[in-house]
């Protein structure tokens, strides 16, 4: 073992990095990204907003990035329905940066987190980067769809293992199912002691009818719903997620942020997209007709899409998902295998790209499905 190892965390020693694979392909369908550019408007706005802040770069920016809380905030009501204040409002460098916020200001040694595998696989690799202990719950315990959460199930789980934050995703990753709000209830009322977090990234795309947890927020204070603008608004380069909560949830994390974290360039970035997303917002139709095609598509092929209210979708019905996998990029296709058994992941794109992912699915498909028991 070398000294840099000694010196490591015990706790981080042999773990693995996120890292999810970056090739310069024709067709980039594995990281959820929005494949269609920020409009030139758009732009336009971006490049003004950061030229207005660009002369006094020497200061710092504002620290309670104020007008961004105010523009987020009525983004939210706006699209919700739901009455949101700017003290309800947090953000940080991508919503990755707001999940550790969170952890760092309620997780910690001898605390625990509880997720529901398979889920976003940032949620285990940020909790124990600061030292929390993380517990994988299951899903499809009461007899449902293997991917379903439902409301007995998870309380029985939030009960037995008392954790201190509770981690839901709706729209899930990987699998794209939305959750009722019943489920929500159920892990907050089964928690009293903890700090029940609703990930929404993915909440543009859902299908009409989809609850947001949003409308849940008035009278639980220890419930928060996280948002990030990476995916609908195509900002995935400007790193920008946010969470909704109580005022004093919101307030505990300046005890946990780094000083001045939200550059002036990026809440210039952020505000520009903001006061444009209509103009950023007019892909996500498209991308859920590609969305559905896929699921349509793969299925017409034997395959087993899983139905989705995000920007991707998971099939299964593979014999061996990494020799799929490879045969996707040896056509110039990057999906991603997200490490489940005879499944992979696949963003849907611009028409075009949908194209060249399910042509050659379609080639592949005869050989590389598995074989159905008798």
């Amino acid at each position: 073992m070398s000294t840099l190892d000694q010196l490591l965390r015990p706790d981080l020693r042999g773990r693995t990095a996120y890292g999810a694979p970056q090739l310069d392909v024709p067709v980039r369908l594995n990281t959820n990204e929005n494949s269609y550019d920020v409009p030139a408007e758009v732009v336009d706005a971006v490049v003004a907003g950061v030229a207005e802040v660009a002369g006094s770069l020497n200061r710092y920016p504002d620290r309670e990035f104020t007008a961004l809380r105010e523009d987020l905030a009525a983004y939210l009501s706006a699209t919700s329905g739901v009455p949101v204040a700017p003290d309800q409002v947090w953000a940080g460098n991508g919503s990755n940066e707001v999940l550790l916020h969170l952890l760092q200001a309620f997780g910690g040694q001898g605390r625990t987190a509880l997720g529901f595998t398979p889920a976003y696989s940032m949620h285990p690799i940020i909790t124990r980067t600061v030292g929390t202990t993380w517990v994988d719950g299951l899903r499809g315990v009461q007899g449902g769809g293997v991917f379903d959460l439902d409301p007995e199930g998870v309380a029985t789980q939030v009960a037995e293992h008392r954790p201190h934050l509770v981690f839901l995703c709706s729209p899930n990753n990987p699998t794209g199912t939305s959750l009722g709000l019943d489920v929500v209830r159920a892990a907050y009322e089964a928690a009293p002691d903890a700090i029940v977090v609703v990930d929404e990234a993915y909440a543009e795309f859902a299908r009409p009818g989809t609850p947001s947890a949003l409308t849940l927020l008035e009278g639980r204070e220890r419930l928060v719903v996280t948002r990030t603008m990476s995916k609908a608004f195509a900002l995935a380069g400007g790193r920008l997620g946010y969470l909704a909560a109580t005022p004093e949830l919101s307030d505990a994390l300046r005890l946990v942020r780094m000083p001045y974290h939200l550059s002036a360039p990026t809440q210039a970035v952020a505000r520009a997209a903001l006061a444009h997303a209509g103009a950023l917002l007019a892909t996500v139709e498209v991308i859920k007709g590609q969305r559905d095609r896929i699921v349509a598509e793969l299925a017409a092929m034997g395959l087993e899409p899983v139905p989705s209210d995000a920007n991707f979708v998971l099939f299964g019905g593979l014999e061996d998902e990494r020799a799929t996998w490879q045969a996707l990029l040896d056509e110039g296709i990057l999906v991603r295998d997200v490490g489940l058994a005879h499944y992979l992941r696949v963003t849907a794109g611009t028409p075009a790209e949908t194209d060249a992912f399910l042509a050659a699915m379609g080639r592949l498909a005869p050989t590389h499905r598995q074989e159905q028991s008798a």
